[in-house]
C-alpha cells in the first residue's frame, strides 16, 4: 500500500482549512484517511504559530515508514526539520511566452515609429524657413488645377 501525506480540504467556500493526513494515496482527496497528523489554516499570517500545527514525531515515523509527502506538506516538513526538501529552481518560470513578447515586439516598434514622427513634427515646428518655402509652390499648384478643370468641363457639357 502506498501512503501518502498530504492535505484534506475542510472549510466552507472561500474559507479554506487543512487537515495534514497520511492516507491510501489512492483515496479521495477528503476521503479516508489512516492517521491525521496536523492542520493548516493559509487564513492566517505566516508568522503565527497556529498556521501550520504539526505531530513531528508521527511525521518522522511516517516519512522513515516510507509516505511521500506531497509538495505542500515536504515544505511544511522542510520547515520544521523533519525531512529535508531539494530547492528547486526554473529559470524560465518568469520569463513571457511567445505571444506575449511579440506584443511587445510590436509595441516597441510602434513607439519607435510614433518618437520619429514626433520627432519629425518637432523639426518641422521649430524650423520656419522651411514651411514658408513649401507654401509657395503649394499656391500656384492649385490655381494650375482649376485651370486643368475647365477645359474638362467645358468637354463634358459639349
Amino acid at each position: 500500500m502506498a501512503t501518502a501525506i498530504r492535505l484534506s480540504r475542510g472549510g466552507s467556500k472561500k474559507r479554506p482549512y487543512y487537515k495534514i493526513v497520511v492516507a491510501d494515496s489512492r483515496s479521495p482527496r477528503d476521503g479516508a484517511f489512516i492517521e491525521r497528523i496536523g492542520s493548516y489554516n493559509p487564513l492566517l499570517a505566516k508568522d503565527d504559530e497556529k498556521r501550520i500545527v504539526l505531530d513531528v514525531e508521527r511525521a518522522k515515523h511516517w516519512v522513515s515508514v516510507g509516505a511521500q509527502p506531497t509538495d505542500r506538506v515536504a515544505r511544511f516538513l522542510d520547515v520544521l526539520g523533519v525531512k529535508e526538501r531539494a530547492a528547486r529552481n526554473n529559470p524560465n518560470k518568469a520569463k513571457p511566452g511567445e505571444k506575449a513578447t511579440e506584443r511587445a515586439e510590436e509595441r516597441a516598434t510602434k513607439l519607435a515609429e510614433a518618437e520619429e514622427a514626433q520627432k519629425a513634427a518637432e523639426e518641422a515646428a521649430n524650423a520656419p524657413a522651411e514651411p514658408v518655402v513649401e507654401e509657395a509652390p503649394a499656391e500656384e499648384a492649385p490655381a494650375a488645377e482649376p485651370a486643368a478643370e475647365a477645359p474638362a468641363e467645358e468637354q463634358a457639357e459639349g
